[in-house]
């Protein structure tokens, strides 16, 4: 199981997080002390953070899908589904959010799959759906992200059309030993939160050592491995300050505005990873509100 060493790393930590990091971690270690089994079981059931105005019943008003994806090993979509309902009320989009296959019964490319299959399936039948099957934003947090970014560079490959943004929130762009560090981006989080609150790196590596147990099927698992990103759809990059993932994100965002791809970023300092989980921070609403903001913009600029 991910460790119970979570003790942040010293460095500027969110004021309205430190009020409430003792508690966090109390109840981190709590699961980290448990079977994988009863790990995965406590996680599904735990109820949902949910932003404030979340409603328990959506109307839509709009017909932008937007494929939603969570956690490879122990999320779901019902962890996601406040998350959901929230963005889908404030913008009217259709959400479809995948219950895929999860490691490490079913590693890597099994999720991918799952995730690349849910959107063709939206787009086969998006008559019953009522939405246009060209007007698709995929979106994704964490290892979600990750899937986020993988589905949408399969698309292009494939000659799959509709997608006309990603959201990528605290994305896991690569497995840490095989992260492009010749190509100059910045990898140092992962050794500056080696130990930290929600995430550390020793957690990471082993939730991508489950997902990928042959790091030779690297590139559609590692998205910032491609060889180009040219033609991917405009991006919203979300990072937060005290995550192990945070270059990543950071890189990745690089990535895409340096092959041309339209990029806005938003970051966090001082925050940990899944920091969205506390809707008490003045932070979370932030999060929240950029995502509508910016699938607005795209819905918006859709013809």
């Amino acid at each position: 199981m991910p460790s119970t060493t979570i003790e942040p790393a010293p460095k500027y930590i969110d004021p309205e997080f430190a009020a409430i990091k003792d508690e966090c971690d109390a109840q981190n270690a709590k699961l980290s002390a448990l079977s994988f089994e009863d790990y995965v079981a406590t996680w599904r059931v735990m109820p949902p953070a949910l932003p404030d105005e979340c409603p328990t019943d959506v109307e839509i008003t709009d017909r932008t899908a937007t494929v939603s994806d969570g956690s490879w090993t122990v999320g779901s979509h019902e962890v996601e589904g406040g998350n959901n309902r929230y963005v889908a009320s404030k913008t009217g989009c259709v959400v479809v959010s995948p219950d895929y296959r999860m490691a490490p019964e079913y590693p890597f490319p099994y999720p991918i799959n799952d995730c690349f299959d849910t959107l063709k399936w939206c787009k086969a039948n998006a008559a019953s759906l009522g939405i246009n099957p060209e007007k698709i934003i995929v979106g994704g947090s964490s290892a979600g992200g990750n899937l986020t970014a993988s589905v949408v560079m399969r698309a292009r490959d494939e000659g799959v059309s509709g997608i006309r943004g990603q959201v990528l929130n605290i994305p896991n762009i690569c497995h840490p030993k095989l992260f492009p560090q010749n190509k100059g981006y910045k990898y140092e989080s992962t050794k500056e939160f080696e130990v930290c609150s929600m995430l550390n790196t020793k957690d990471m590596t082993w939730f991508w050592d489950k997902y990928l147990p042959n790091l030779d099927n690297s590139v559609q698992a590692c998205p910032i491995l491609a060889e180009s990103f040219k033609d991917l759809p405009p991006a919203l990059v979300q990072v937060a300050g005290m995550d192990p993932l945070r270059d990543e994100g950071f890189a990745y965002a690089k990535a895409l505005r340096d092959d041309g791809v339209p990029v806005t970023e938003y970051f966090f300092p001082g925050l940990p990873h899944c920091f969205y989980f506390f809707p008490n921070l003045t932070k979370t609403a932030e999060y929240y509100a950029n995502i509508v903001s910016w699938v607005r913009e795209v819905q918006n600029s859709i013809a």
